[in-house]
C-alpha cells in the first residue's frame, strides 16, 4: 500500500446545486461531474473509468450516468456501502488505474431526498432512499424504532452512559459546523445557531434534537482521479492521495462495543500507516456527520482525543476554523447539505488547493482527513489527502 502513496491525485472537484433543488439524482450528478471535469480541464471523452452511487432503488446507476455523459468506459461500477461508498469510489479508482483498467476515473454521488419527500400529492412521507422491500419487516416500527435516527440514538445514549457525555457536547459540534456554513454561500443553512437555539429545538429521538440530525437535501458531488504524473499537465493544482483504508464492523451495530468504537479505529490506523502520518499531522478533518454523535465518536476513534473525551474536545473550540482541528469547514451534512460524504471529499481537496479566501480557508493546510460511514452503521472508510 505504501507504494501507492502520492502516486495518484484528485485533479478536479465539482458540486451541483444544493438544497431544495427539485431535480432527480441523475441530473444532479451529471451537473457535478461536468463541473469537476471543467475544473480539471478535461472533457467527458477523456474519461475511461466511472465509479458512482445514487439512490438504492436505481439499478445499474453507473450505466445511466455514463449514458448521460455520452461515453463508453473501460471500467465502471455502482457502489452500495452507504456513506462509506464515496471514499471507497476513490479507492477503487486508484486500484483500477494501478491495474491498467483505466487512466482517468470520475467518482461521484447524487442524492434527491428532498425532492422525493416533497412530490406533489404525496406529502412528506419519509426521508429514505432505501426501497421498502429492502427494509426490516419486524422488530422495528411496531416498537417505535424508525430508521437511522433511532439506530444512531442508541449509540449516543450509550456513550452518554459510559462517559458522561452531554447534549451540550453535541451542541458544540452542531454550532461549530453551522458557523462554517455561514461562510459557505452554497450551504443550505443560513441562520446562526446558538446554544439556546439548540436546546429549544424539538426532540426527534432522545437524545437527538433537530440540530443533531443531518439535512434533507438534493445535491451531488464529483471528483476526477488520475495519476500524479498525468496531473502535471492539467489545469488545476492536484491534491495527492496519500492514504486510504476501509473496515467493516459487519457483526452489527448492536454487538460488542461497535456503538462506541466504529470502523474508524481500524480504517484510520491503516490509512495513517499508508500515508506515513498520524493524527497530529492532520490540519483539517472532514468527518461524516449524519448525526452529531457520529462526529464525536469518530474524533475519538481516529486518535484526535482519547475515548470518552470527544465532548470536551468539541467544547474546547477545537473544531472551529481557528481551532486545533478545523472540522467540516463547509458546514458538513449538518449545515451544508447531506450528500452522503461526497461533499466532504470535495471540501477536503479544495482546502488543500487553497482556493478559499481568509474567512473560510484553513491557514497553511497541508493534510486533510476525510471519513465515510454507513451501510447500517457497519461500513467505514478513511481517506488522507495531501497538498502537492
Amino acid at each position: 500500500m505504501n507504494a501507492l502513496r502520492d502516486k495518484y491525485a484528485i485533479v478536479g472537484t465539482g458540486k451541483s446545486r444544493l438544497g431544495q433543488v427539485g431535480e432527480n439524482s441523475l441530473s444532479l450528478l451529471e451537473e457535478a461531474i461536468k463541473n469537476a471535469l471543467d475544473e480539471a480541464g478535461l472533457t467527458s471523452k477523456e474519461v475511461d473509468g466511472l465509479v458512482v452511487r445514487g439512490p438504492d432503488d436505481v439499478y445499474s446507476h453507473h450505466q445511466l450516468i455514463a449514458a448521460r455523459l455520452g461515453i463508453d468506459v473501460d471500467f465502471s461500477t455502482s457502489l452500495d456501502n452507504g456513506g462509506a461508498s464515496q471514499i471507497l469510489s476513490l479507492i477503487l479508482a486508484v486500484m483500477a488505474i494501478e491495474a491498467g483498467l483505466a487512466s482517468v476515473v470520475v467518482c461521484g454521488y447524487g442524492r434527491d431526498s428532498w425532492t422525493r419527500t416533497h412530490q406533489k400529492g404525496k406529502g412528506i412521507a419519509e426521508n429514505s432512499l432505501i426501497p421498502a422491500a429492502q427494509r426490516p419487516r419486524e422488530h422495528g416500527p411496531e416498537f417505535g424504532h424508525f430508521g437511522a435516527v433511532s439506530q444512531h440514538a442508541f449509540g449516543a445514549r450509550r456513550h452518554m452512559f459510559e462517559y458522561g457525555t452531554t447534549r451540550d457536547d453535541f451542541a458544540a459540534i452542531a454550532m461549530a459546523f453551522r458557523e462554517h456554513a455561514l461562510r459557505n454561500p452554497d450551504a443550505m443553512m443560513k441562520k446562526s445557531l446558538s446554544l439556546e437555539d439548540y436546546q429549544r429545538a424539538r426532540l426527534i429521538v432522545d437524545p437527538f434534537g433537530l440540530f443533531d440530525c443531518s439535512l434533507n437535501s438534493d445535491g451531488a458531488g464529483a471528483v476526477v482521479v488520475t495519476s500524479t504524473e498525468r496531473a502535471k499537465s492539467l489545469r488545476q493544482r492536484p491534491v495527492l492521495i496519500k492514504g486510504f483504508a476501509t473496515h467493516n464492523n459487519t457483526k452489527g451495530w448492536i454487538l460488542g462495543d461497535h456503538m462506541l468504537s466504529t470502523g474508524a479505529v481500524e480504517s484510520g490506523a491503516r490509512a495513517f500507516r499508508m500515508a506515513g502520518l498520524g493524527p497530529k499531522d492532520v490540519d483539517t478533518a472532514q468527518i461524516y456527520d449524519c448525526f452529531t454523535y457520529m462526529v464525536l465518536t469518530q474524533l475519538e476513534d481516529y486518535g484526535f482525543c482519547k475515548k470518552g473525551e470527544g465532548g470536551a474536545f468539541a467544547r474546547s473550540g477545537a473544531l472551529r476554523l481557528d481551532g486545533v482541528l478545523p472540522c467540516n469547514t463547509s458546514g458538513g451534512q449538518l449545515s451544508e447539505a447531506h450528500v452522503e460524504g461526497m461533499l466532504q471529499i470535495v471540501e477536503g481537496a479544495r482546502q488543500l488547493q487553497g482556493v478559499y479566501g481568509p474567512d473560510r480557508q484553513v491557514p497553511d493546510a497541508e493534510i486533510a482527513l476525510i471519513s465515510g460511514h454507513g451501510g447500517n452503521q457497519v461500513c467505514h472508510s478513511t481517506l488522507i489527502l495531501g497538498r502537492a
